[in-house]
């Protein structure tokens, strides 16, 4: 597992890359059930190679014809017979290459789809802790370097292998002592690859960490712009890119340096081999023990062998990189995931109605000796909706994620009907302020919360929060393509499509993390009621933005450093003339002097808490 240093001086600790050892394993997982086109493909392959090196002998046999002054009509079937393995080889060729690269994508549409399925099983709190830029690095270059490899590099390094390996037996056919001559050139190639993978392995390893790490430090300065804006900290964030960007254009002008010293020391094995094997054609052909087409031939079997070794060499080059990649993806895949016995189906079905929710002495902290929660006990009842509230950094968005299953408390327990939330929205459903419209056709982004929907149980979803009417207003009604590429939902509306989904998925247990904070003040009240149906009938935690949800709840809990420091009805607490009075105050003050009337804001979320950091993009609604 990597370490790099995270903008607020933690450590990151980045998602694992295999080993050697289990990357080859996971290669070789990948390919066995497709040894049946692997069998065709390298045999195609083997027989366009084998059909190619007729080529040779048939320009000695050429050679010998004129240097004996031979009559013309002995080069008419030489010429015909040319032409006819052109033809062969290069219809096998085609072939071959295209039963390889199938064969290639076969297993990296697998391995996409188990990396897939494991990154989006991985628990939340691991993605924090390496940091959304390395999840992102692995799933776009690492993804992107790995299939520029098995389109290109794999198909050309196994015809290029195959042609090495018949050339040298060809040679060997024509004259032991060409073959001879023709080694010479691989102990300078030898060492060269030696040294290259030697020294390129941890280089391109190296690259990918930074890449990642520099990536990561671009979404925490743009995505944080805010925050980094209020808090004056331009400066350290821009040292900071400025440093990762450095180390990463340092890592590729080494790579580069090592590319340009690789190919020097090739062309040197290239002039070694092709001396040894002239010296010995014109040894041999001086002692009578070969022809002249002989000599030629074995001079073109060798030149011949520039091309496929040097693409070989230079693949490695390719294939280091794609190596490094992969083993970065079969890290993430080979990440323990969920056991069976916390499948989330089973849990639900074992609580019956609208659960209670517990907490019992519950600590979180995202970084050592920096707790955001400290020792919360808290209780809300079967159906009871209950509001938090407190200013910015006061651990409510912590609180919720902990509810909802995406966090483990670090101390402390979290209990939903008897049991500990898993994160998979099937218990406990979370609705966030950042909702993500998935590209696709509306009725599709619904059923994402059930699969099995009908259309009549998709309008009366949309009904139920009040978007029936502009979903069906849409150019296609519900077929209608959204998200990106398609049909933009503006922020409204892209809320009660996931309170719609939280009807369809009908946790008993609902958390609203801000998740109308996006709305207008026009389109405020709206996403109040839509909540307000979707909660209905179901235990609610509500992360409350603007006070008049508070309001609203049975109960209202204020949070402050972490800690519960009131909570009761809101006659209650503004009959105390605590904390909660004082932000009722100044809401009601701040709403009083919009000159619309109707902001509702009190700078209760202003600004994200330092200590509850924006997890890669908070969840979507489940």
């Amino acid at each position: 597992m990597s370490v790099t240093a995270a903008p607020n001086g933690s450590e990151r600790a980045l998602l694992p890359m295999a080993t050697p050892a289990r990357t080859r394993a996971a290669v070789r997982e990948l390919l066995r059930p497709h040894r049946a086109l692997a069998v065709a493909g390298f045999g195609t392959m083997m027989l366009a190679t084998a059909v190619g090196l007729l080529t040779q002998p048939l320009l000695g046999h050429i050679v010998d014809a004129v240097a004996e002054h031979r009559s013309p009509d002995a080069l008419t079937w030489p010429v015909l017979a040319l032409a006819g393995v052109a033809l062969v080889q290069g219809l096998t060729t085609a072939l071959g290459m295209s039963l390889v690269s199938r064969l290639g994508e076969t297993a990296l549409a697998r391995l996409r789809e188990l990396f897939v399925a494991r990154a989006l099983s991985l628990p939340l709190e691991r993605l924090e802790r390496a940091g959304s830029g390395d999840l992102n690095a692995r799933v776009t270059r690492d993804v992107s370097r790995v299939a520029d490899a098995v389109r290109g590099a794999l198909p050309e390094l196994a015809r290029s292998g195959l042609s090495i390996v018949l050339t040298l037996g060809a040679l060997a056919l024509l004259d032991w002592r060409f073959l001879l001559a023709a080694l010479a050139a691989v102990p300078v190639q030898a060492h060269t690859a030696r040294w290259y993978v030697r020294n390129a392995v941890p280089l391109y390893a190296k690259e990918r960490i930074a890449a990642g790490a520099q990536q990561q430090q671009l979404l925490d300065t743009i995505g944080g712009a805010r925050t980094v804006r209020a808090h004056r900290l331009q400066e350290g964030h821009t040292r900071q890119v400025t440093e990762r960007s450095r180390a990463a254009v340092e890592l590729t002008m080494r790579g580069v340096r090592l590319v340009l010293r690789f190919y020097s020391r090739l062309h040197i094995a290239e002039y070694v081999g092709l001396t040894a094997v002239l010296v010995t054609g014109y040894w041999l052909v001086r002692s009578g023990s070969a022809s002249i087409g002989t000599a030629t031939a074995a001079a073109l079997y060798f030149h011949s062998l520039f091309g496929p070794v040097n693409t070989a060499l230079v693949l490695l080059d390719d294939a280091q990189s794609a190596t490094a990649g992969l083993a970065r993806l079969v890290g993430v895949v080979d990440e323990p995931a969920p056991s069976p016995g916390d499948g989330a189906g089973d849990r639900a079905a074992a609580v019956p109605g609208a659960p209670a929710v517990t907490l019992t002495g519950v600590s979180h902290a995202y970084a050592p000796g920096r707790p955001v929660l400290d020792g919360v006990d808290l209780q809300v009842r079967p159906k009871e909706r209950v509001a938090l509230v407190g200013t910015t950094g006061a651990g409510k968005t912590t609180l919720a994620k902990l509810v909802a299953g995406l966090h483990r408390p670090t101390a402390g327990r979290v209990d939903v009907g008897g049991t500990e939330p898993d994160g998979s929205g099937r218990l406990v459903g979370l609705v966030t302020q950042e909702v993500h419209v998935f590209a696709g056709p509306l009725a599709d982004d619904l059923r994402l919360a059930r699969p099995d929907a009908g259309d009549d149980e998709l309008r009366e979803a949309l009904a139920a929060v009040g978007a029936l009417g502009w979903a069906e207003q849409l150019p296609d009604g519900l077929d209608t393509v959204v998200g990106d590429g398609g049909h933009r939902l503006t922020a409204d509306r892209a809320q009660q499509l996931a309170l719609a989904r939280v009807l369809l998925a009908d946790p008993p247990v609902v958390v609203l993390d801000e998740a109308t904070a996006e709305a207008g003040s026009s389109g405020a009240r709206l996403l109040d009621e839509a909540a307000e149906r979707a909660l209905r009938g179901r235990t609610a935690l509500v992360v409350a933005h603007r006070l008049s949800q508070a309001a609203a709840a049975d109960r209202v809990v204020v949070l402050d450093g972490g800690r519960v420091v009131e909570q009761g009805t809101h006659d209650e607490l503004l009959a105390a003339r605590g904390r909660y009075a004082a932000l009722w105050r100044a809401w009601s003050d701040n709403r009083s002097a919009s000159p619309t009337g109707l902001t509702d804001r009190t700078g209760l979320t202003e600004l994200p808490a330092p200590a509850e950091p924006a997890a890669g993009g908070s969840p979507a609604a489940h």
